[in-house]
C-alpha cells in the first residue's frame, strides 16, 4: 500500500555495512517501499567505519544539541544525515563520540563485547525516538532490525507510554543470527533510571534475551534470516505475538 510513512530502524545497511545478510535485506526493503511511493526514512547508529566523507554524511544542525541521560550522565545526541548512494531516500545516522567513534561494532580487538554496549543501545534507542518526535514525522510503520533496535519498542511500551505520538505505528521486528554477548551486569539500574524494571531479559541479559524480550512489545515479528539459531527459533516459534516466516524482498509489503 503507497503512501504510508515507514520508518527503518536498523544497525546494518548496505552499502554502510557490505557483507551482511542485514545490511542488504533493509536496503532493499527500503528502496522497494520508497520506489513504490511511500515516504521512507531510515535511522542507524554512526559508527566509526563509517566514512563520513565516502558517504557524505552532514550534521543536522536543528536536530542535534539534544542531550540523553543515561545512568544520570548527560549524553550529547548529533544527528547526521546522507542520501542513500544513487538514490533520493534520507539516511539518518545517530551519532556520539562516546559511544559510536570506536572502529569496531560491539567488540573490541581481542573480541571481548565492550562494557557499554548497553548504554549504547539506550542511547540508539531513545535517540532515534526523540528525533523522529523533533522532526514532527509520525510512522505509520516502525520496522526494526538489529539488536540494538529491539530496544525501540521495549522503551515505547514503557517509559514513553503516556506519550501518543507513536500510538498508531504498526511496529515490526525482524530477526537474525547475530553474534551473542554479555551486556553489563548493571545493565537493570540504568533501566530502572527510566523507570524499567521487570524484564524477564534481565534475569540474563544479553544480545539475544533483549531481542527475545522485545517480541512481547510489537504488532508483528517476521524472519529476517531464513533459518534462525534454534534458541530464536524457539522463542520465534514460542511468542503469541502475530508472525510471519521468512519472505523475500519481493513479499516485503504484505508485513505493511
Amino acid at each position: 500500500m503507497p503512501n504510508q510513512k515507514i520508518l527503518y530502524i536498523t544497525t546494518e545497511m548496505y552499502p554502510y555495512q557490505e557483507d551482511t545478510n542485514m545490511a542488504a535485506v533493509v536496503n532493499k526493503m527500503a528502496l522497494k517501499m520508497h520506489n513504490e511511493g511511500n515516504d521512507v526514512r531510515v535511522f542507524m547508529p554512526r559508527f566509526g567505519q563509517i566514512s563520513e566523507r565516502k558517504f557524505q554524511l552532514h550534521e543536522v544542525i536543528r536536530l542535534s544539541g539534544m542531550n540523553i541521560i543515561i545512568n544520570d550522565l548527560d549524553q550529547p545526541l548529533i544527528i547526521k544525515v546522507a542520501s542513500l548512494p544513487g538514490e533520493r531516500l534520507q539516511v539518518y545516522f545517530i551519532d556520539n563520540e562516546e559511544y559510536f567513534k570506536r572502529k569496531q561494532y560491539y567488540f573490541d580487538d581481542e573480541g571481548q563485547p565492550f562494557e557499554d554496549n548497553d548504554e549504547r543501545a539506550i542511547f540508539f534507542a531513545r535517540g532515534v525516538i526523540e528525533t523522529i518526535k523533533k522532526l514532527n514525522w509520525v510512522p505509520d510503520v516502525i520496522h526494526l532490525n538489529g539488536w540494538m533496535a529491539s530496544f525501540v519498542p521495549i522503551y515505547l511500551k514503557t517509559y514513553y507510554e503516556s506519550d501518543t505520538y507513536f500510538k498508531d505505528a504498526k511496529i515490526v521486528l525482524s530477526l537474525y543470527n547475530e553474534k551473542d554477548a554479555p551486556l553489563a551486569k548493571n545493565i537493570n539500574e540504568k533501566l530502572k533510571f527510566d523507570n524499567i524494571s521487570g524484564l524477564k531479559a534481565l534475569d540474563n541479559p544479553t544480545v539475544k534475551t533483549f531481542v527475545m524480550e522485545s517480541m512481547n512489545y510489537v504488532n508483528m515479528v517476521v524472519k529476517g534470516d531464513e533459518f534462525l539459531d534454534e534458541d530464536l527459533d524457539k522463542a520465534f516459534n514460542e511468542t503469541s505475538t502475530e508472525k510471519s516466516e521468512y519472505l523475500d524482498v519481493d513479499s516485503i509489503n504484505q508485513l505493511y
